[in-house]
C-alpha cells in the first residue's frame, strides 16, 4: 500500500507482477510506449466479460497509435489459471480475442499501489476480508506519466471509446501543441492554448477563427 497520492503528471508507481503472459517489471512494459492500465473486480463477473472484450475489439485502433494495454483482475481462485479460463470465457462471448496481458493481483498489492480501492464500500470484500478492486483507468505517456485517471464504481461499465479519444486528444496535444474542445474528435477543429498569441498561432497554424480573444480554433493540417 502507499499514501503518495496519484496526480497527473507524477511518474505511474512501478512494480513487479505476474500476468497471463509472464512475469514483468510495470516501467519495462511500457518502456518506449503509451500505455493504459485498467482495473476489474474480479475474473468470472458479468460487466467485466463485456468490458474486456470491448477493449480486446479495439486492440487493432490502439496498436495504430502505439498504445500498449495491460489489464488487473484479482482471480478468483487465486491463480492464474483462473485468468486463463475466463479470457476463454471472454472471447466466447465477445467473438474477439484477448490478446494484452492481464496482471494477477489476488493480494490487490496493485489494486493499493494505484489506490483501485472503493473507500466507502467497506462490506465490498472477498473470503479473505479483502476490498474488490474497482474499475480505474490508467493513461500512461511514454515518460512513465499518468495523463489521465479514471474511475468507475463496480456496478458500472466503462466507455472504451472515451478511451480511445483521451489518447488521440493526449498525442495530438503533445505533437500539435493544442488542447481539444469538448466531444472532440479526430478531424475536428482544435483550440489554440491562451499561451500562444494570435499573431504566432497564425504562423504556425494558418487561419484562426477566433470566438473571444481566449478562445480560437484552427483547423490541423497532415
Amino acid at each position: 500500500m502507499t499514501d503518495a497520492a496519484l496526480r497527473l503528471g507524477s511518474i505511474a508507481p512501478n512494480f513487479k507482477a505476474l500476468t497471463t503472459q509472464g512475469e514483468i517489471d510495470f516501467h519495462e512494459f511500457i518502456g518506449n510506449s503509451w500505455t493504459i492500465l485498467f482495473s476489474h473486480p474480479a475474473d468470472f463477473t458479468p460487466v467485466c466479460t463485456t468490458e474486456l472484450g470491448a477493449f480486446a475489439r479495439l486492440q487493432d485502433e490502439f496498436d495504430q497509435r502505439g498504445v500498449k494495454m495491460i489489464g488487473l483482475a484479482s482471480p478468483s481462485h487465486l491463480s492464474m489459471g483462473s485468468h486463463a479460463d475466463w479470457i476463454k470465457d471472454i472471447n466466447e462471448v465477445n467473438s474477439t480475442q484477448v490478446k494484452f496481458p492481464i496482471i494477477a493481483d489476488a493480494d490487490r498489492k496493485v489494486a493499493y499501489l494505484y489506490q483501485m480501492i472503493d473507500q466507502l464500500d467497506l462490506e465490498n470484500v472477498d473470503s479473505k476480508g479483502i476490498a474488490f478492486t474497482i474499475r480505474s483507468v490508467f493513461i500512461i505517456d511514454p515518460n512513465k506519466k499518468i495523463r489521465l485517471i479514471m474511475a468507475y464504481p463496480a456496478s458500472t461499465g466503462r466507455n472504451t471509446a472515451e478511451v480511445l479519444r483521451v489518447i488521440d486528444s493526449l498525442q495530438t496535444g503533445d505533437k500539435r501543441g493544442v488542447t481539444t474542445p469538448v466531444n472532440w474528435l479526430v478531424g475536428e477543429d482544435v483550440i489554440v492554448p491562451p499561451t500562444v498569441s494570435t499573431e504566432d498561432a497564425k504562423k504556425k497554424f494558418g487561419e484562426i477563427r477566433e470566438v473571444k480573444p481566449y478562445l480560437r480554433f484552427t483547423t490541423l493540417k497532415e
